[in-house]
């Protein structure tokens, strides 16, 4: 950080045979493409759009992040086993968080209804969802085995099967008396009053399918790649894909009320908005953020910080200046170093990357003229939805990019 100092203000039902299971081999009926129909216009020079309502981001060692939504709390203490999915209650007032034996923490208004953490598992639970009165939840495992706490019925599963891929999401009917699996392939598995319409399962994918969602009358469902690529089954409309825009990883699709639209999610709170979505945003979520990228890995050190002590010239571990984190994020979250002060950081730090095309990891800086590289006094890390993590004022801590207006922005990031 160069000599101006930049202030902020600041139990179970076991697994039984599933009987309902929908061929994981049929036909695609809609395919992930690039299209941009009804997607948002991002003007030039602004920032990525963000999951305007607020989002929690969850990392797999137990930090709970929140942005613009109240924070419920966290486990304290190292985790037995990692962190893998997260819930929020319907009036989000709350939310679930599971491990991947199945452990299960309740924060806010979500119940405990029971975990399988003193269960020995087959294979480690990849996701789950709650039921349409929010009194039970279910789990499923890598390997499709389902367990259903609380009112949750439990309609089968795949766990007696040989599947070509892992399980990695489910998602209920909209009454709550069925639901899907889908594989990383997109092969999909139907139980209960969930339909099968189609799946992925004999096609190459250019990336795995990281979830699914179902259409409101549940006469179709879309699944989403992790490049935001869409699927469109049965009666869900096609309105564009994210494939290839954002280079973020693709946490979830979510759709509008009347399935006319929806928007990609992207795992650090960034939004992409289709169809009627446009000009609107989705309700506050929880985003699982995993160490995927470089981008990430150096966010989630810089999580660590978080609370530190501001030190000018400090390089840690007690404590950083604004330069002085970023470097470190980089640096021991991802292996990559570059210069110390920020004005150097911002004038040979990897490439330049504009403003609206910024992603985890990347470094904003903030100058007393724009168009100066010597001129910059102050160094954050984007994390996304326009948040970074900065050390300011007293200590390291989260805040929005435009906190002190955005006047003072330099009109480029850089990506190490």
């Amino acid at each position: 950080m160069q000599a101006r100092r930049f202030w902020g203000r600041g139990v179970a039902a076991l697994i039984a045979a599933g009987l309902a299971v929908g061929l994981a081999t049929g036909l695609a009926l809609g395919t992930a493409r690039p299209g941009t129909a009804g997607a948002a216009v991002v003007p030039h020079g602004s920032l990525p759009s963000p999951v305007a309502n607020g989002y929690w981001l969850v990392t797999p060692t137990g930090g709970v992040e929140p942005y613009g939504v109240p924070s419920f709390g966290a486990p304290v203490g190292p985790l037995n086993q990692p962190l893998v999915a997260a819930s929020p209650t319907a009036d989000r007032g709350g939310y679930w968080l599971v491990a991947s034996d199945g452990g299960v923490f309740n924060y806010g208004d979500a119940r405990f209804y029971g975990s399988t953490g003193n269960i020995h598992l087959n294979r480690p639970i990849v996701g789950m969802g709650p039921t349409v009165s929010g009194q039970g939840y279910w789990m499923v495992a890598s390997d499709g085995g389902m367990f259903s706490f609380g009112d949750a019925a439990f309609y089968g599963s795949t766990g007696s099967l040989a599947l070509n891929k892992p399980i990695v999401a489910m998602a209920r009917t909209p009454d709550g008396k069925g639901y899907w699996l889908v594989a990383s392939d997109g092969g999909v598995f139907s139980f209960g009053d969930a339909a099968f319409y189609g799946s992925t399962g004999n096609l190459t994918l250019d990336q795995p399918i990281v979830s699914m969602t179902s259409t409101a009358d549940a006469k179709g469902y879309w699944m989403v790649a992790a490049d935001g690529g869409v699927f469109a089954f049965g009666d869900a409309g096609f309105y564009g894909s994210g494939a290839g825009t954002t280079g973020e990883p693709t946490a979830r699709l979510v759709t509008t009320g009347d399935s006319k639209g929806y928007w990609i999610l992207a795992q650090n709170g960034t939004a992409e908005a289709f169809g009627d979505a446009v000009g609107t945003s989705p309700r506050s979520q929880t985003l699982m953020f995993r160490g995927i990228t470089p981008g990430d890995k150096a966010v989630l050190f810089a999580f660590q910080q978080l609370g530190k002590p501001y030190i000018w010239g400090g390089n840690g571990p007690v404590g950083y200046d604004c330069s002085g984190l970023t470097l470190a994020s980089w640096t021991h979250g991802a292996g990559i170093g570059f210069a110390r002060v920020a004005n150097d950081q911002f004038h040979t730090a990897g490439t330049p990357v504009a403003l609206n095309q910024l992603q985890a990891g990347d470094l904003v800086f903030w100058g007393s003229n724009t168009s100066d590289w010597t001129s910059v006094y102050h160094a954050a890390l984007y994390v996304g939805g326009n948040w970074i993590v900065e050390s300011t004022g007293d200590h390291v801590q989260l805040n929005a990019v435009s906190q002190w207006g955005m006047t003072d922005v330099m009109p480029n990031g850089r990506r190490p």
